[in-house]
């Protein structure tokens, strides 16, 4: 068995010779790397050179057009035109040409589209209306406005103010919703919720009979308190004539499917009147021993007894 394995390890000389080369391969290109330094050299750029060419692309740019853009400048290329300096006088922005535009330093791509909007009807109401002029920045805006002067404008600038937008706020008037009159999509209007509450509440209530108390609209499966406390001021209640059970010809069924009552007090109260008979009044429920004043109060208004 020794025989056998030794046999693995032995090879013949042609063999040695095979691995003695793959051998002084490997180490060949492991050292190669370390003999591109003596073939090739770095190159040196000059700075000067560099800056030489940007220099150049700036004019370049600067021939075509277009303002070299720099981090130090708050002018983009929309809104400065190239060539003469820009001049400053007042204007009436409904009926100033388009070369009065350029003339005040706006390109006259922005400023073809200014009369562009003024021939299709549009029109400058007050003058802070230039700021909704796409390709004016803020900046361009602060300089043209105190030299805006529109006819018949409600308001007039002046060189000393500042541009500054105002905006008027909306007067809110909270929906006032009645607990058993109010339709789903009543229920939506109010704050917080949706299509999904909303039919929820209007189901219980169905379910119910009937609302008797807006407190009862918290009791709605799947609604946060924090959204009924929320919408609690908002909601009306009007007295309307609830849905009742008749206590003596009511089926099981028809008990257990109130959300006051389900199948085990509904169970309880059908077993009572087989066992005793029919109910004199719906007081008599009080003598079942688990129906308690408070669950009385609850269910009574939902119940009748009729001969």
């Amino acid at each position: 068995m020794k025989r056998d394995i030794a046999t693995y390890f032995e090879f013949s000389k042609r063999e040695r010779n095979g691995i003695i080369w793959v051998l002084v391969l490997v180490l060949i290109l492991a050292l190669l790397p370390l003999t591109y330094s003596f073939f090739i050299r770095d190159q040196v750029s000059d700075p000067a050179e560099f800056f030489k060419e940007v220099e150049a692309l700036k004019v370049k740019k600067d021939s075509a057009g277009y303002h070299a853009y720099t981090p130090n400048s708050k002018q983009n290329h929309y809104e400065s035109h190239p060539g003469s300096p820009a001049t400053l006088f007042a204007f009436d922005p409904n009926t100033l040409p388009e070369e009065g535009w350029v003339k005040l330093g706006v390109r006259e791509r922005t400023a073809a589209g200014i009369r562009k909007y003024i021939s299709k009807g549009g029109k400058f109401r007050k003058p802070e209306d230039i700021a909704k002029i796409w390709g004016l920045n803020e900046e361009m805006v602060k300089r043209l406005l105190p030299y805006v002067s529109i006819k018949d404008a409600p308001v007039s600038y002046h060189r000393s103010e500042q541009f500054s937008p105002t905006y008027s706020k909306r007067s809110y008037t909270p929906v006032k919703v009645d607990i058993n009159l109010g339709d789903t999509s009543a229920y939506i209007s109010l704050p917080g919720i949706g299509s999904k509450l909303a039919n929820r509440i209007v189901n219980f209530r169905e379910r119910l009979g009937g609302f008797y108390s807006i407190e009862q609209v918290g009791e709605t499966f799947g609604l946060p308190d924090s959204t009924f406390q929320k919408i609690r001021p908002m909601l009306l209640f009007t007295p309307v004539p609830l849905r009742q059970l008749n206590l003596n010809t009511a089926t099981l069924e028809a008990l257990k499917a109130h959300p006051y009552i389900r199948y085990q007090l509904g169970n309880i109260i059908f077993q009572y009147r087989v066992q005793h008979g029919n109910y004199a009044t719906v007081a008599d429920l009080k003598k079942i021993m688990v129906i308690d004043e408070k669950l009385f109060a609850k269910i009574e208004p939902y119940l009748k007894v009729n001969p």
